[in-house]
C-alpha cells in the first residue's frame, strides 16, 4: 500500500484540532477521513484493510479508550496514535497499556505526528502482507512427492491428526521436508483460511527470539521504536510452526511452555496478558529426550509438544522416492528458468538414487537446480551431477566425516558459506542448511578466513 493509498482516520470532537490534523495528513500526500465521536466512527463503513487511527483520548460519550477496547474485541487490527492533553500522564499510561502504537501530548510537533503515522502505516502494511503471503489455498499433498511406504505412513498420520487441534511434533533430519508436512497439517484443518505463521528458532539470536515470538511494546528495549506483535499474535486463529524448537534457550522455555499450554502471554515491556487461539506445530532435528537428560530441554515442555509425534524419514531410507522427486524438480525448475530439459538419463538417475544425501530432499533440489543451470542439452547426464556431496553410501555420514567435508569446502572457499564458489554451493546444499551443520558441529568458519589472510 503506497502513501497515497493509505487512509488515516482522525477522531476528535474539537473541530479546529480535527481539521488541523486532517490538513497536515493530506499535506503529506496521505488520505484522511474525520469523525467527531467514537459512535460516528463505529457507525461508518470502513475499508477491509485499515491503515492508521489518530484518536483523541477525551471524547464526548464513549472515550478514545472505550473505542480502542471495542475495536480490539471486534478483532479490528488498526494501529492507534492517541492524542492526550498536556500533563495527563495517567491517561497516557492507560492508553499505552491499552495497546496504543504511541501517545502524543497536545500541542504536538507536526513532524513527530507524521513520523508516527508513517511508522504505523508501514508496520500495518508489513503485517498484512506477511499474513497474506502465509495464507495458502492448497488442500492436499500436491507439493509432497513420493511413492514409498515410509512416506505414505507419514501422510496417513498427517491425515489423522490434521483435522484436530492437537499439538504436533515433527522430527527429522535437516532438509527432509518438515515445513511441507506442517503446511499440509494446516491446510487440512478448519484453520486453513487463516494464517500459517512460521519461525525458525535456530535462525534468530536468543536475545531477540522472545520479542519475535511474543512481541514488544514501544520502549521495551533499545531500538523498540514502536509496538510490535509477535508470531503468536499473528497466528491467532491460525497455525504457528515452531521450526528447530530444540534450539530455543532454557531461559525462554518456561514462557513458551505457558504460551503453548495456556494460550496466553505478555509482550515484552507489558503486564497485559494476551489470549490467543493458536494451533502449534513444532519441528526439530535434535534428540529432545537426550537433551532432557543433559539438562538442555525442559521435560514438561517436551511432553506438551509431543502430543502427536511424527517421524519423517531421511531420503536415504526412502530411495524409491528419489526418481519421482528428481523428475518433479526438473519439471518445476526448468520451467521456472525457461530451459527445455526433458529428462534425466538412466545412468544419472542411478547416481542420484545411490547417493548418501546428508542434506536430504533440499540437497537433491539444489543439485538438480545446479545441473539444470549447467546443462547445455535437453537430457541431464551423470556428468551434470558430479559434485562432492554425491558420494555413494547406504548409511548416514558420521560427524567426523561430515566435519571433514565441511572444513575442506570452507578451506577452499576461504570461509565463505554462500554465493558463487561458496562452501554451500560446493557441497550442493542451501546456505542455511550448511550454517546449521557448522553450528551443530562447532566449526569456526572465521578461522578459515583468518588463515586465508582475509
Amino acid at each position: 500500500m503506497t502513501d497515497t493509498q493509505a487512509l488515516v482516520y482522525v477522531v476528535d470532537d474539537d473541530l479546529s484540532a480535527r481539521e488541523g490534523v486532517a490538513s497536515l495528513i493530506r499535506s503529506a500526500g496521505l488520505t484522511a477521513k474525520t469523525f467527531t465521536s467514537a459512535e460516528e466512527f463505529l457507525a461508518a463503513p470502513r475499508p477491509k484493510i485499515p491503515s492508521c487511527l489518530v484518536l483523541d483520548v477525551s471524547l464526548p460519550g464513549a472515550s478514545g479508550l472505550d473505542l480502542q477496547q471495542k475495536l480490539a474485541k471486534s478483532d479490528a487490527q488498526i494501529p492507534i496514535i492517541f492524542l492526550t492533553g498536556h500533563g495527563d500522564i495517567p491517561m497516557a499510561v492507560r492508553a499505552l497499556k491499552a495497546g496504543a502504537a504511541t501517545v502524543l501530548t497536545k500541542p504536538f510537533d507536526d513532524e513527530e505526528l507524521l513520523k508516527a503515522i508513517r511508522q504505523c502505516i508501514t508496520s500495518n502494511e508489513e503485517e498484512r502482507l506477511y499474513l497474506q503471503s502465509e495464507i495458502r489455498s492448497e488442500r492436499n499433498f500436491d507439493d509432497i512427492v513420493g511413492r514409498s511406504d515410509a512416506l505414505h505412513r507419514v501422510l496417513e498420520q498427517v491425515a489423522t491428526v490434521a483435522p484436530t487441534d492437537a499439538t504436533v511434533l515433527l522430527h527429522g533430519e535437516t532438509g527432509t521436508g518438515k515445513e511441507l508436512i506442517a503446511r499440509a497439517i494446516h491446510n487440512l484443518n478448519a484453520r486453513r483460511d487463516r494464517a500459517f505463521v512460521r519461525i525458525n528458532c535456530a535462525a534468530i539470536p536468543s536475545g531477540l527470539l522472545e520479542s519475535e515470538l511474543f512481541g514488544h511494546e514501544k520502549g521495551a528495549f533499545t531500538g523498540a521504536l514502536m509496538q510490535r506483535k509477535g508470531r503468536f499474535e499473528l497466528a491467532d486463529h491460525g497455525s504457528l510452526f515452531l521450526d528447530e524448537i530444540g534450539d530455543i534457550s532454557l531461559e525462554l522455555q518456561p514462557k513458551l511452555l505457558r504460551a503453548v499450554q495456556e494460550q496466553e502471554f505478555e509482550r515484552l515491556g507489558s503486564a497485559k496478558t494476551i489470549h490467543v487461539d493458536v494451533r502449534i506445530i513444532a519441528a526439530t532435528h535434535r534428540d529432545l529426550r537426550a537433551m532432557i537428560r543433559e539438562g538442555k530441554f525442559r521435560e514438561d515442555l517436551f511432553y506438551r509438544l509431543n502430543v502427536f509425534p511424527i517421524e519423517i524419514p531421511p531420503l536415504r531410507e526412502r530411495r524409491e522416492d528419489i526418481p519421482p522427486l528428481a523428475n518433479y524438480f526438473v519439471s518445476k525448475l526448468s520451467r521456472q528458468m525457461g530451459k527445455k530439459i526433458k529428462s534425466i538419463s538412466p545412468r544419472a538417475m542411478e547416481v542420484l538414487a545411490n547417493a548418501s544425501w546428508p542434506g536430504n530432499v533440499r540437497e537433491l533440489q539444489n543439485i538438480v537446480e545446479r545441473a539444470i543451470i549447467l546443462s547445455r542439452g535437453e537430457v541431464l547426464g551423470s556428468a551434470d551431477f558430479e559434485l562432492p556431496s554425491l558420494t555413494t553410501a547406504t548409511a548416514p555420514v558420521s560427524d567426523a566425516a561430515e566435519r571433514q567435508q565441511i572444513e575442506d569446502a570452507l578451506r577452499a572457499s576461504r570461509g565463505r558459506v554462500s554465493g558463487v564458489d561458496g562452501a554451500a554451493q560446493a557441497l550442493g546444499v542451501a546456505p542455511s542448511t550448511l550454517e546449521s551443520r557448522i553450528q551443530r558441529l562447532g566449526i569456526d568458519k572465521l578461522a578459515f578466513r583468518r588463515r586465508s589472510g582475509n
